[in-house]
């Protein structure tokens, strides 16, 4: 099953050119979520608030499955190769769950302030700053956090990791957006 995002579609198949595929879709989502910041002191308007309800359906959603990609198939799997490229890499990837770790807060403060914002048409003065605060910083932490995967991780995996454990990895993928 391809999922396409912009130009560039990869299937199952290729969970590492998938999961960087996501990364795309982060990215996009993430604009959304900066440009309603800039006008979050604003009242709402029909445009504003289909793409914030877009935003936070996708980091609500799909989000999380690409955070169990990683956690509890690619990075396991990547763990058990005893190469030393993937050794000097498993301080990245620790970080990189930290940053999962680090950002669950923030995707909450801002679901949670985005929902208000639909709801209510607008955010009082402090609440718009922590929306832009928020997004801000989540922000920043993907742009290097993708960095990181797109250019060290998923090379990394695609050298290493065997036909076998590529198709375990897209099994799991599958199975989790079967649920």
């Amino acid at each position: 099953m391809p999922v396409q995002i912009g130009a560039t579609a990869h299937s199952f198949s290729n969970p590492t050119g998938l999961l960087s595929d996501c990364h795309r879709r982060v990215e996009m989502f993430l604009g959304i979520l900066e440009a309603v910041a800039k006008q979050i002191d604003q009242p709402a308007t029909d445009d504003i608030n289909r793409a914030l309800q877009s935003a936070l359906r996708y980091f609500a959603q799909a989000a999380p499955k690409h955070t169990a990609d990683e956690e509890e198939s690619l990075f396991p799997k990547l763990r058990r190769l005893n190469d030393p490229e993937v050794r000097t890499a498993f301080a990245e990837i620790d970080r990189l769950e930290a940053d999962h770790r680090w950002a669950s807060p923030l995707h909450s403060e801002i679901e949670t302030l985005g929902t208000k914002y639909l709801s209510a048409g607008q955010l009082s003065l402090s609440e718009g700053e922590i929306f832009r605060s928020s997004v801000s910083k989540l922000s920043a932490m993907y742009r290097e956090h993708i960095r990181v995967e797109d250019q060290i991780i998923f090379p990394l995996a695609t050298k290493l990791l065997g036909r076998d454990e590529k198709a375990a990895i897209a099994e799991e993928m599958t199975r989790r957006r079967a649920d």
